[in-house]
């Protein structure tokens, strides 16, 4: 592979020793801050010294957190970064714990003595918004021997999840199936979404069948492992003075759980725009589907193959709306070592991106030519863009954006490459294939991740009203939600009961919605940025905003405004619209021959 294909990680460190120095730096700012325990709130200067040296150690934790991660994620059989991997660990571990009185003890005192302090001392002017936020959690911090108990049992805390993770990723065997071309293989995680989207619906039959045979033989394990889940996070935020997971959970994001109860309603009403989707997709095929139908392509448009010279070219053409300047920089980025592009032995699968404030982002890609790796590209890079815009503009305090915002540059990204390709084509079959593409990416992103949610939201409301969860009540909750999104348009077979059971998410409580709001958002920047002159630059004002206002109040900044009903609503107006020309398109055989 030539070196232009590989990412050039000593960008980030060009030595083992000034890896080491860096280490060295880090316990040195370490011992420094504690020397301040106790009398931060003493007088401004305190404040303003102990700040600045958290910031830089947070700083420096970060470069040796993401190059070490980098490096190991690159050869997973690379034996020193595994060694520096394990070495940042430990260092994390040490600092968190020596540095944790921090926080209660700037909590302690009132917010006047912090104004009092940042009028004294202009220096201090540039941490006022982070203490602004740090201050608002006054009411749900507890006191310093509090916290270290919570901080003492976070392990135990932590333990249905990692149970779970145990279970579902090392200890699971789903045993084998055949292939389209009658090929045995192991049926995995990694392999599971495309052998369910198979042409051949003996194969998706057989993988959903086998799936969901393994949850439904551990479904008392799972179901205890995730009711313990929920038991845990309820007492912590009771114990935090919330008033139920939902709100705690929000908080972070200054979101009202009027939103969370929107989003699930307005989907609710426009359910029947799914159902229609797979009315047409059960009449392209020739029969009504089941849960095992799904995922499948209906168009006769063949796989396309292209290179990653010939990618970038495409990518650049559909990414024309974002402007010049968004491009070059983008381009910079491609052809600056800052992606690593193809599969090798004992590196990680899948796709990513990730970096430290101060140097580039990196992506790390396992292209294979096929246009999903295009599309994965256009993604990946929309990651490293925002990155980049926002590393760029914004101090380090500020400049890393919440997980409320993380995927809609990437989305955005996306949806206009489907534009672009669907445009710029006049054969109708592969038309076809990409406004399926894009409907099936809808559903899987909103319509699936608020299903999700809902579930979530009921479970926990239940157990919060002191009812009794069990797994049979978990299995009919979920089956009853899988009626109401899909019931009359396919066959909900017995089986998706347990598909509940596999949804790693479901352990970061409370999180999924905001794939839903986050596609939602990218939805219309993109139309906006195809149809509204000079919003590119809005846009691009917003990619480098970082955190300096919370994700609602930034996207309302860019008009986006996602309290409002109707622009949830315009969401799926875009979906029925796009069901629309699919019909009109009129390339299904009816027979399914």
């Amino acid at each position: 592979m030539e070196n232009k294909y590989k990412w050039d990680l000593t960008k980030i460190f060009k030595t083992e020793e000034e890896f080491n120095s860096i280490f060295e730096e880090v316990k040195n700012l370490t011992e420094e801050i504690i020397t301040y325990k106790g009398i931060i709130l003493k007088n401004s200067s305190n404040l303003l010294k102990v700040l600045e040296l958290d910031t830089r150690l947070d700083l420096l934790i970060e470069r040796l957190y993401v190059y070490s991660f980098l490096g190991y994620y690159d050869n997973m059989a690379d034996v020193k970064f595994q060694e520096y991997k394990e070495r940042v660990l430990s260092s994390v571990n040490d600092v968190s714990s020596k540095t944790s009185f921090i926080t209660p003890e700037l909590l302690s005192s009132n917010y006047d003595v912090i104004l009092k302090y940042i009028k004294e001392n202009k220096k201090l002017k540039k941490y006022e918004l982070m203490l602004e936020r740090t201050f608002r959690y006054k009411s749900h911090v507890l006191s310093e021997k509090e916290e270290k108990i919570l901080s003492d049992i976070g392990d135990i805390t932590r333990v249905p999840k990692s149970t779970f993770d145990e279970l579902n990723n090392v200890d699971s065997s789903f045993g084998k199936v055949k292939d389209e071309d009658g090929n045995s293989i192991i049926l995995t995680h990694a392999n599971y979404g495309m052998l369910l989207s198979s042409r051949n619906r003996n194969v998706r039959k057989s993988v959903f069948d086998k799936m969901y045979k393994f949850y439904s033989n551990h479904i008392n394990t799972i179901s205890s492992l995730y009711i313990g889940k929920i038991k845990t996070d309820c007492t912590i935020s009771k114990i935090r003075k919330y008033d139920n997971v939902l709100d705690m959970m929000l908080f972070p994001d200054n979101v009202n759980s009027s939103l969370y109860e929107a989003l699930i309603k307005v989907t609710g009403n426009n359910i029947k725009y799914l159902k229609d989707f797979y009315d047409f997709k059960g009449k392209c095929l020739g029969y009504k589907l089941h849960m095992y139908d799904l995922y499948v392509n209906t168009s006769k448009h063949p796989e396309r193959k292209v290179t990653y010279e010939e990618t970038k070219k495409i990518i650049n053409e559909a990414l024309k709306p974002l402007g010049e300047d968004y491009l070059n920089k983008f381009n910079h980025l491609l052809n600056n070592r800052c992606v690593d592009v193809y599969p090798k032995d004992k590196k990680r699968s899948g796709a990513y991106q990730w970096g430290t404030y101060g140097y580039e982002p990196y992506v790390s890609l396992n292209f294979d030519g096929t246009m999903d790796s295009v599309s994965t590209l256009a993604h990946e890079m929309g990651h490293a863009m925002h990155t980049y815009y926002s590393n760029s503009n914004q101090d380090y305090l500020y400049a890393s954006y919440p997980i409320f915002l993380a995927e809609i540059a990437s989305t955005v990204n996306e949806i206009l490459l489907s534009e672009y390709l669907y445009n710029k084509t006049n054969n109708k079959d592969e038309k076809e294939y990409y406004l399926i593409e894009f409907l099936d990416r809808f559903k899987a992103t909103v319509y699936r991740q608020v299903m999700f949610s809902e579930f979530e939201n009921i479970v926990h409301k239940k157990y919060e009203d002191n009812e009794s969860l069990t797994k049979d009540m978990l299995c009919d909750i979920y089956f009853d939600l899988n009626k109401k999104y899909y019931d009359n348009a396919v066959v909900v077979d017995d089986t998706i009961k347990y598909e509940w059971a596999r949804v790693p998410h479901f352990y970061t409580s409370f999180y999924v919605y905001k794939y839903a709001t986050g596609f939602i958002s990218a939805l219309l920047i993109a139309d906006r940025l195809l149809h509204t002159k000079d919003f590119k630059n809005k846009y691009i004002k917003f990619l480098s905003s970082g955190e300096v206002m919370f994700p609602l109040d930034l996207l309302k900044s860019i008009d986006i405004d996602l309290t409002n009903e109707e622009t949830l609503k315009k969401a799926f107006s875009i979906f029925n619209e796009k069901l629309k020309e699919l019909k009109q398109l009129e390339r299904c055989d009816i027979d399914g021959n």
